[in-house]
């Protein structure tokens, strides 16, 4: 079990990588949180703009009028001039003060100045009364009409449309900010993504081939394909929703603090609750996560080798036991993705919205009780800033909280991204070496996959030119010195070297650069005959390719095709023979002109007809170049400098076809098997493949 401070520093070492690639589009990054900065401050604005609206132009018309001489700025009522007191110059003269007071609906004309505007209000019979507790005022008060009433208000009317104007600039330029913020967080979060996968395919590259052995090629696809866009998701909703969410809180509580210090510390229980909340959901969600992604993993996988393997599962009625398997991995998915959707489903919004409720109830109650009151603790405009602010407010939290599930689920698939990538690949060294000669020799190697030695002193010598040709039953350790000698792996014990060189001093690409092989299944990719032959490398010219191809004679076997050797080729080369891929295959290692050729058993797959065709290809590719020839069907063979009989990981015979037939040892039975002239008994039948099972069994190559 994972100790809860390893979690901790896993996640801090994430964040820290993922901080770095981010790092990669840093200018769009930070002018998309400029954008998102300038995008909060517009719409907060609009708080603030109301708040001015209300205070000072709406309710503004209960603070105190005094007649004036000038009619600008003032109001006409019955023959006279009032101007409010905030219209005033410095050097204008104030007449007698008067008030316009609300009640209900209704607005009364006071035409003297009144001590104190709090408390109950009533009218009647031409008086206006004010009750504070046991105490109460009386003024005389005519109720004004509405055309009286717009008079009052009129002066303000320039200032609430230059407010209003405000706002509308505000809207705008929000609209922008949001356009650009979220161009740029998308457009920078592709460019992250695009760096990363080309990062980790590129690591790919580098993998030993034995890691591969270990991990089925649809969960690599899926860490390249599948983790990789959960990680954009953590750039483009999750920072995009995180970072504007933590500028509009934060803008927000300043807002409060500027509207009312009082009610911004009241409020600040929120961030504490949030904290909390983000840390109880994350324990749970991470675990489900895990298994998520690691079951969509497998989920791909084995659609992959489903797909690859479909003609073995029909022949073998294998679908409905196929089906099976993949429908237990998609039922764990469903039901850990349902354990999701029930923890999203209690901890995202609806839990937002009771919080929000519950601010709002205890702010009104508090404050909102006081002011319509006449108490006057706050301003009915800052209420509403404050009821405003409060409902903004929560509208990111609302987004970051829905947003915990993708950033889980984006960490845990950078983990995985991470993990891949950070399993030891193969250095790369650049440059090349001149073509060596091709003398290979072996001396006392052993090699071991895990712990058994699947080569035991192996020592032999191929000498520039010869062909050398290595048999024996399958586990014998025949592909075992072909991985050894293309540096798939290095052995445990003994040297191996290539014109008196170890292979070990010699950069991995470098020696392979001189290396070709011939597969048994040959592998093609998609694109053409000619782009399989030169597999792209410009180095290799059109001439070169055509020439290569008809020296391995396959003009003749792929001429007649619409397009010659730019016919299109897909996946594997499906659409071509076994015969006409071999050909390509042929055409290729003759176009890179090896040092050494390795030939894995190529004529296996090749028709009677097509095989004498086969066997001329194989003597022009063979020339002037060291061979090594894994060999099943040993009339192939005849013509070896040097045949080396492999016997459970040792060498027990070698020499020439000749030499080994005067010995009648081991070749010498297997051959005569193969002619039909010699049939074993059937004890010894069962006893060779009894041990041909045990040696595979016991993981030899």
């Amino acid at each position: 079990m994972t100790h809860p401070d390893q979690t901790i520093s896993n996640q801090s070492g994430i964040a820290k990588r993922l901080f770095r690639y981010a790092l990669t589009a840093k200018g769009t990054f930070i002018a998309a949180l400029i954008m998102l900065a300038i995008g909060v401050a517009a719409e907060l604005a609009g708080p603030f703009i109301a708040k001015t609206m209300i205070d000072d132009h709406i309710l503004g018309i209960e603070k105190p009028y005094y007649e004036s001489s000038s009619p600008e700025k003032s109001a006409s009522y019955q023959g006279s001039h009032y101007k409010r007191e905030d219209h005033f110059r410095d050097e204008e003269t104030r007449g007698k003060e008067v008030r316009i007071l609300q009640i209900g609906s209704s607005f009364y004309f006071v035409p003297e100045r009144v001590e104190r505007t709090e408390g109950d209000r009533s009218f009647q019979d031409g008086v206006l009364t004010i009750s504070y507790g046991n105490e109460s005022s009386q003024y005389p008060a005519a109720k004004l009409s509405t055309s009286e009433l717009f008079a009052f208000f009129e002066p303000e009317l320039p200032g609430i449309y230059r407010l209003v104007g405000l706002f509308l600039i505000a809207m705008v330029v929000s609209m922008i900010a949001v356009f650009a913020r979220t161009y740029w967080l998308q457009s920078s979060a592709n460019r992250v993504i695009q760096k990363l996968r080309t990062d980790v395919y590129a690591h790919i590259q580098r993998l030993p081939v034995h890691f591969f052995d270990n991990l089925p090629a649809g969960k690599v696809v899926s860490r390249v394909t599948n983790d990789t866009e959960g990680v954009k998701d953590l750039f483009v909703a999750v920072l995009s929703n995180f970072a504007s969410g933590a500028i509009y809180v934060t803008g927000v509580y300043v807002a409060l603090f500027l509207l009312d210090v009082r009610l911004g510390l009241i409020s600040l229980f929120v961030i504490p609750m949030l904290v909390i909340w983000t840390v109880l959901y994350r324990k749970f969600a991470t675990k489900y996560n895990v298994v998520i992604r690691s079951r969509l993993s497998e989920i791909n996988a084995i659609i992959n080798e489903s797909i690859q393997g479909m003609p073995i599962i029909r022949v073998f009625r294998r679908q409905k036991a196929t089906q099976e398997e993949f429908e237990a991995l998609n039922e764990d998915y469903m039901a850990h993705q349902n354990k999701m959707l029930n923890l999203n489903s209690l901890t995202t919004h609806n839990l937002v919205n009771v919080l929000r409720n519950l601010s709002f109830v205890v702010i009104l109650w508090y404050f909102g009780s006081a002011s319509l009151n006449g108490t006057g603790i706050v301003s009915i405009g800052v209420l509403y800033a404050y009821v405003d602010l409060m409902g903004r407010m929560f509208q990111p939290i609302t987004g970051m909280v829905n947003q915990l599930a993708a950033l889980d689920s984006s960490i845990v698939s950078a983990k995985r991204v991470f993990e891949l990538m950070d399993e030891k690949g193969e250095a790369v060294t650049d440059g090349s070496m001149p073509r060596y000669k091709g003398n290979v020799e072996f001396k006392d190697v052993s090699f071991a996959y895990k712990k058994d030695y699947v080569l035991k002193n192996i020592s032999f010598e191929a000498k520039q030119g010869q062909t050398v040709a290595l048999v024996g039953h399958t586990g014998s350790g025949k592909s075992s010195i072909i991985n050894l000698l293309f540096r798939f792996y290095d052995p445990q014990e003994g040297t191996i070297t290539i014109d008196g060189q170890p292979v070990t001093d010699i950069p991995k690409q470098w020696l392979r650069q001189h290396m070709g092989i011939v597969l048994q299944d040959p592998y093609l990719f998609t694109g053409t005959i000619a782009s399989n032959v030169s597999l792209g490398d410009p180095r290799i010219t059109r001439e070169q390719v055509d020439k290569a191809l008809c020296d391995v004679g396959a003009d003749k076997l792929l001429g007649h095709l619409p397009q010659g050797f730019d016919e299109p080729v897909i996946e594997k080369g499906s659409t071509l023979s076994a015969g006409q891929r071999q050909l390509i295959s042929f055409a290729r290692a003759l176009a890179f002109n090896p040092a050494i050729l390795i030939l894995d058993e190529a004529t296996a797959n090749i028709d009677t007809e097509t095989e004498a065709l086969i066997q001329d290809a194989l003597e022009v590719l063979k020339k002037g170049r060291t061979t090594f020839i894994i060999a099943h069907r040993l009339s192939t063979i005849r013509s070896a400098d040097q045949i080396l009989v492999l016997h459970r990981g040792e060498i027990v015979e070698k020499g020439s076809h000749d030499e080994l037939m005067e010995l009648q040892g081991r070749y010498y039975k297997m051959y005569q098997l193969q002619q039909g002239s010699m049939q074993p008994p059937p004890e010894q039948k069962e006893a060779a493949f009894a041990a041909a099972a045990a040696e595979a069994a016991g993981g030899l190559a």
